[in-house]
């Protein structure tokens, strides 16, 4: 239906107007939050308790990222889950109509408890494996590609942080970067996850059969569809995350001092001299 990501922004415009442009927003600003605090804290969890002798090999560094981006999926699959259904609601409605419906707009919290008294809980679940996919992915390349970016920046003599713009940046590149090489992850839990489909769209049975047919069917370039729209909305997105994180920002509003990175624990021997002329030490 949609030639690239201007015809999409064109046509989106026309059928449903501006506040069509920002369906699902409400899902993200309640569901964001927390979903890259979990992302950003695990892996600092991760981080401290793979690092040895206080250094992390690149492989440890992959496993902290992956295991960050295992924990946020209980966040993020029933957050994509509901904003795709919000997202994707004009697109069908003009499908089946041929361009000449008025698109209803739905509401999330209908589409949730239809699911949750249908399927249970579990059904604001679907599309689960994809989402671990593209989310561990992501964290396995983001993770460790920021920390080498950052740690190529420039510092003031005596100090541990790089300026917050240099952050940001990296940030920035990095989350393009793993954003755009875990498009097909994403398009595949998009497929899997919508509820509605148009007269004559494919349905599929999971992850590999999704893989399968969407190449089958549409070619490998279909794949990456929508790369450069993820690439642009997850670099700043990940750009001013990783910078307010990094600084410390949420500690200072809330009058709480940030602890430094507890790395392994380094042993200090200290010599002691006794006053009354003992001529031993007293090690410690």
């Amino acid at each position: 239906m949609y030639k690239n990501m201007f015809d999409c922004f064109k046509k989106t415009l026309r059928a449903e107007g501006l506040r069509g442009m920002y369906r699902g927003s409400a899902v993200n600003i309640v569901l964001v939050t927390p979903e890259k605090a979990i992302k950003l804290a695990g892996n600092d969890y991760f981080r401290q308790h793979l690092s040895v002798g206080g250094k992390l090999p690149l492989h440890r560094e992959m496993l902290a990222g992956a295991g960050a981006g295992l924990c946020q999926i209980i966040i993020t699959t029933p957050m994509e889950l509901l904003k795709i259904q919000l997202q994707d609601a004009g697109r069908v409605a003009q499908k089946q109509t041929h361009g000449n419906a008025t698109v209803a707009a739905p509401k999330a919290s209908k589409i949730a408890m239809d699911l949750i008294r249908t399927k249970g809980i579990l059904g604001l679940y679907k599309g689960t494996a994809a989402t671990m996919l593209r989310d561990v992915g992501f964290s396995v390349i983001y993770f460790p590609l920021f920390a080498r970016l950052n740690d190529l920046g420039p510092k003031a003599p005596g100090a541990d942080v790089v300026p917050f713009w240099y952050s940001f940046l990296c940030g920035m590149g990095a989350g393009a970067f793993a954003a755009a090489a875990v498009t097909p992850a994403d398009v595949v839990k998009t497929r899997l996850q919508l509820l509605h489909r148009a007269p004559g769209e494919r349905a599929y049975s999971g992850v590999i059969d999704a893989f399968v047919n969407v190449v089958k069917y549409e070619g490998v370039v279909a794949l990456f569809k929508g790369a450069a729209a993820r690439a642009m909305v997850i670099a700043p997105l990940f750009g001013i995350a990783q910078t307010v994180y990094f600084l410390g920002i949420a500690e200072r509003l809330m009058g709480i001092q940030k602890a430094p990175a507890a790395l392994p624990p380094v042993q200090h021997t200290l010599l002691l001299k006794e006053d009354q002329g003992n001529s031993s030490d007293q090690r410690i």
